[in-house]
């Protein structure tokens, strides 16, 4: 549904931000870039298209991370948005009714997105395929978690999820596309129903809750008023540029960095560069308050499925074509270009006046 809201002195600046970078990286830069890239071809940019697309199976690249980043960044904004559930336990009710609303429709919002629901052929229809579902997963389970364990018994359950994914994964198969075991779990399950077999879903799902976590984790972190920031902030990159970093390069000499399964190594690692990141623009928005020429990034971060749904599902290049095909013979191969720029720049307009009349998706 949508609705107006009023700004909210709890709001962290630095989290919309982070947020609205993730989205604006997936939904105007990249597609872009990669459009440029059909065209043009340079060393040094070639360089720059091989960090904005993602590692085809072990290692990690820049692109990786955009994924593990927005569902970090869902837990980060849970402690703000749980704080008075946490404290009245009668309102325990009403908060379970709106976890499994929003768990329903991001399941279903991923079925469009990527499931092929709107293609209305059931024989092409995916159950779990998407991000968008990812994160209801890890919602799910880091709302449980949230709300039901204290901070220490957290930390535990966000290492213990991991654990419970990679006995497993280390015991019943290998490390290859089709050899792994979260890959056998979810054929076992879906079958023709699974989608592309070099992602796994249902399985990872313990591991995309560790993610969420770990945002979550850090979230209270930031929240806690108690400590000053200088100190939060020195926590968070203990926490993440040290701690996770080194723990995921670790983990990855028996268990690899790969991202298409979300491995345990690879939730260490990629939490770790998003706590260094979430630490970083904490400190020069939130702390220093230096917000000025960032602020357009609330532009896709206070709308974030809003802006991932349409980015996915709607092409505004037929527009596009249909106001400005007269550059065609003019642009020639970079007409394309052309194209996709428009298609992403009419959907950040639409945005910016969702933002700037304060109309936000929320579910």
């Amino acid at each position: 549904m949508t609705h107006t809201i009023t700004p909210n002195s709890n709001r962290l600046a630095s989290l919309d931000i982070l947020r609205g970078f993730d989205l604006f990286m997936l939904l105007f830069l990249q597609p872009v870039l990669v459009s440029v890239s059909r065209v043009y071809s340079a060393p040094w940019f070639d360089s720059v298209m091989y960090q904005l697309d993602h590692e085809p199976w072990e290692g990690f690249r820049c692109w990786d991370l955009v994924m593990p980043l927005f569902l970090f960044m869902v837990g980060a904004a849970m402690p703000f948005s749980f704080a008075k559930y946490r404290t009245d336990k009668g309102a325990r009710g009403d908060v379970y009714k709106r976890i499994a609303r929003r768990v329903a429709l991001l399941f279903l919002f991923g079925m469009i997105v990527q499931g092929n629901l709107l293609g209305f052929d059931f024989g092409q229809l995916y159950i779990y395929s998407n991000t968008l579902q990812a994160i209801a997963m890890g919602y799910l389970i880091s709302a449980i978690i949230l709300l039901n364990c204290s901070v220490r018994m957290q930390v535990v359950w966000t290492f213990l999820l991991m654990v419970i994914y990679s006995v497993p994964m280390a015991l019943f198969g290998d490390w290859s596309v089709e050899g792994n075991f979260a890959y056998i779990v979810d054929q076992s399950i879906y079958g023709r129903f699974h989608g592309d077999p070099a992602y796994t879903w249902l399985w990872s799902s313990l591991t995309f809750g560790s993610t969420v976590m770990f945002g979550a984790l850090a979230g209270q972190l930031m929240r806690n008023t108690r400590r000053l920031p200088r100190t939060r902030i020195a926590a968070l990159l203990a926490a993440g540029a040290i701690t996770l970093i080194a723990l995921g390069l670790l983990l990855s000499l028996v268990e690899p960095i790969i991202k298409h399964i979300w491995t345990s190594s690879m939730t260490l690692y990629a939490s770790g560069l998003c706590m260094l990141l979430m630490a970083l623009t904490y400190w020069w928005v939130d702390a220093k308050g230096h917000s000025r020429g960032l602020n357009w990034l609330k532009i896709y971060g206070m709308n974030p499925i809003t802006a991932y749904i349409l980015g996915e599902v709607i092409n505004f290049r037929s527009i596009v074509h249909s106001v400005s095909y007269g550059l065609q013979p003019h642009l020639a191969d970079w007409y394309p270009v052309w194209l996709t720029f428009g298609n992403f720049f009419i959907l950040f307009l639409l945005l910016r006046f969702m933002y700037k009349h304060k109309i936000f998706l929320k579910i």
